[in-house]
This record gives C-alpha cells, sequence and structure tokens, in this order.
C-alpha cells in the first residue's frame, strides 16, 4: 500500500526529506511547489520526483495527491496545516506546529473531526539522549523523576544568517527576529519526548538583543520581538518541573550539538555537554558517549549541500547512533544520508507507517501541541516580565 505525496516548500530542509519520502517504499510519487517555480522545478530534477505544482492550492485540488509535507517558514505552518486537512490530504508538518493557541486548537478540531493523520516532525523526539531518557525511565533507572532541562543553543552566527537569507528575501531581516520561545520544540519535545507528562505552568524571562545590526530590532522586526535569548521554567502534571534555554546569541558551538538534555530522579540522572554524556547515580558516574554519538553519513563537503552554509551542514550529515533500533526502518535508507543527531529516517517512516496503517504516528497532533503551547505561553510570560501563567492542555491523542 502505498499513497501520493506533495512536497509544499522546496528550501534547504525540504530536500533531505524529499530523498527519504522517495525512497520508502510506503510512498508512491512525490511531487513539489514553491513560490518560486525555479526551487520546485531544481528539487525535482535533482532527486527524480513526479514533477511539480503551480501552487499550493493546485496542489490541494489535485485528486493525485493523498498528503503533504510542509517546509514553509515556521509561522505559516498553522493556517497551510487546516488548509491541507480540510481538502482531505494527511499532513506532515515542519516545526513549529503552529504560533498562536487558537491556531493549535484549530489543528485538532479538524485532526479529530477528519480523521486524517497529522504529524509534527519534532527532530528531538528521536535525538539519541531522548531515546537514551525514554528507554531509562521505561526501565525505572531514574526512580522518581522530578526534574529536567532541555537546551537549543544556536548562535545566529552560526549560518542562521544565511538560512534567513536565502528563505527570507530582501526582508529577511525581518523575519530573523523570530522570537526563540515559538520555537520551542527542540527544547521542551526533547525533555518531553522522554518524560511522559505535560507542562501546566512557567514563567520565562527573555534577554533583549544588543547586537545593533537590525535583527531582532523591535522597529524591523515582523513579530515586534527584540529577544535573542530566553528561559523558561515549567511546572508538570504529576510534580516536577524543567527548564529550557532558546539562546541565539551564545558562545557555543551549535554545529558539535546544538540541543542538549539533562533528566534528575530520586535514583539517577543524565546529564550533556557538546561533547560528552553521563549517567549517575549513587554508585557512580558511567560515561555513554559514544552511545549517543551518531556516526556521520555524508561528507559536509559533499556537492549536494553546496547551498547549506557550512555551520549548518552537521545538521543534514549525522547518521544514526547505537542507542537508535534502526530495525523497523525501510532496507532503503540503509545508505541514504540521515541528518539531526539521527532523526530524520525515524521521523519520515513514523508518518508513512501512520498514513498506511491509519494509526496515530509519535508527534501526533495531542503530542505536537505539548511540545508548541509551552513556548507560546512562555513567550508572554517573558513580555510580562516573568509572571507565571497556566499552560492550556488539550488532552491525550483519542484512540484509534
Amino acid at each position: 500500500m502505498t499513497f501520493s505525496l506533495g512536497i509544499v516548500g522546496a528550501g534547504q530542509f525540504a530536500g533531505q526529506f524529499a530523498k527519504l519520502f522517495h525512497a520508502h517504499p510506503g510512498v508512491g510519487d512525490v511531487f513539489a511547489t514553491d513560490l518560486l517555480a525555479e526551487r520546485a522545478e531544481q528539487l525535482v530534477a535533482d532527486e527524480g520526483l513526479a514533477g511539480t505544482y503551480p501552487s499550493y492550492e493546485a496542489m490541494l485540488e489535485s485528486e493525485a495527491i493523498d498528503a503533504v509535507a510542509i517546509f514553509t517558514q515556521r509561522w505559516t505552518h498553522g493556517p497551510l496545516v487546516v488548509q491541507a486537512l480540510k481538502a482531505g490530504k494527511h499532513v506532515y508538518s515542519a516545526v513549529p506546529m503552529a504560533i498562536t493557541q487558537d491556531e493549535i486548537a484549530e489543528i485538532i478540531d479538524v485532526v479529530r473531526e477528519t480523521g486524517l493523520t497529522y504529524m509534527m516532525g519534532e527532530t528531538s523526539h528521536y535525538n539519541p539522549a531522548t531515546v537514551y531518557a525514554r528507554d531509562q525511565i521505561a526501565d525505572g533507572a531514574f526512580g522518581r523523576l522530578f526534574y529536567a532541562e532541555g537546551d537549543y543553543v544556536h548562535d545566529m552566527d552560526l549560518g542562521f544568517y544565511e538560512a534567513y537569507q536565502y528563505s527570507g528575501g530582501e526582508n529577511w531581516k525581518a523575519t530573523a527576529s523570530y522570537p526563540p520561545l515559538l520555537y520551542p520544540t527542540h527544547s521542551v519535545g526533547g525533555v518531553l519526548g522522554a518524560w511522559q507528562t505535560h507542562a501546566v505552568s512557567v514563567s520565562a524571562v527573555g534577554v533583549r538583543d544588543e547586537r545593533g545590526d537590525g535583527v531582532f530590532d523591535k522597529d524591523v522586526s515582523q513579530f515586534g520581538n527584540d529577544f535573542s535569548n530566553a528561559t523558561a521554567l515549567f511546572e508538570v502534571a504529576g510534580g516536577g518541573t524543567f527548564r529550557t534555554n532558546e539562546f541565539r546569541r551564545v558562545g557555543y558551538p551549535s554545529h558539535i550539538r546544538e540541543s542538549r538534555f539533562r533528566f534528575f530522579g530520586t535514583d539517577g540522572s543524565f546529564e550533556q555537554l557538546a561533547t560528552y554524556s553521563l549517567w549517575q547515580d549513587k554508585k557512580g558516574v558511567t560515561d555513554v558517549s559514544e552511545y549517543l554519538q551518531p556516526k556521520p553519513t555524508l561528507s559536509p563537503d559533499d556537492p549536494s549541500l553546496q547551498h547549506i552554509a557550512p555551520a549548518l551542514r552537521d545538521a543534514f550529515t549525522s547518521g544514526s547512533a547505537p542507542v537508535h533500533d534502526r530495525a523497523r526502518l525501510p532496507r532503503e535508507f540503509d545508505h541514504l544520508k540521515n541528518g539531526h543527531e539521527g532523526s530524520h529516517h525515524f521521523l519520515v517512516d513514523d508518518f508513512v507507517t501512520a498514513v498506511n496503517t491509519r494509526t496515530l504516528p509519535s508527534v501526533n497532533a495531542w503530542v505536537a501541541a505539548r511540545y508548541t503551547l509551552p513556548g507560546i505561553i512562555a513567550h508572554e510570560s517573558a513580555l510580562q516580565g516573568g509572571v507565571r501563567l497556566e499552560i492550556p492542555d488539550f488532552g491525550d491523542a483519542p484512540e484509534v
């Protein structure tokens, strides 16, 4: 059983996933569309896809398309997802899910009404540290988990200027000021992807930017934002807390590891920095760095990456780590490039399997809401000087 797929947005990120969807035995024809037609045409030529559509609307109207994978600007996802679901298409969406609580609520409502598959492609769900912590929690090794940390630390100088210039055109500075806490899923998702709970309240603080180059400038920003760094402390259901950092001005080697995590329980703890990872309990310390280290699947100098800033290429070259169980993946993926610490292969397979078996994917709409909404509320807290705010919850996904 296969289904046809339309790639929406043919930018730097989309090409990596188009290759995987095209190779998956559960997917048939793959098409592409982009506001810049030449980018869609180039993607089709590069990956041998079935063809292009002149617009998103034309793609949604087509009976030849069963599902779409959305890789557009991050603030556009909510409305585009709803539009596709209402057109009868299954949806894979890049992060974040949406940028307002109302957009998230509408996606959940339409998924419930239509019964269609929705999945958010959060890479941290399969980050080696998250996979390891998830396994340790399942084994009871932490005892009672009561605190965790998730950091997404990526300096603008390390590839983000080029990425925003590529996607934003002449007005790129207006969009490069995107509020860090509205892109929370790499930090929040890595914590909650292991710890089976959800955030119920938050207090957050933003740090106003002082670079003075027009990025994170309220007078320039499309979002009225001047926070380049932000920290949020969350309370979770069942007792406990976790803290996240979203940093865009930071002296840190994000090309080595941009997302990192820590978990603390009554019997054991896990801590991760840029180059090592440790399991600790009351008896001592075990270095698990090698177990969590992805093996490269592609050289950063590969010609296929020439249009991507050098500081961003590591995100597209990392393969699986020993902690990843690849047994469930299609053999067609065995020699294909991976990315974001080995997550790409698993995310694509999760979506394809969910559509073809009509089961819930890993990061379904209800999970995606728990990864996304805490950051939206945290940003509001930061705008109010750190006032503690409650975080609504849409509940668990219904039984399928």
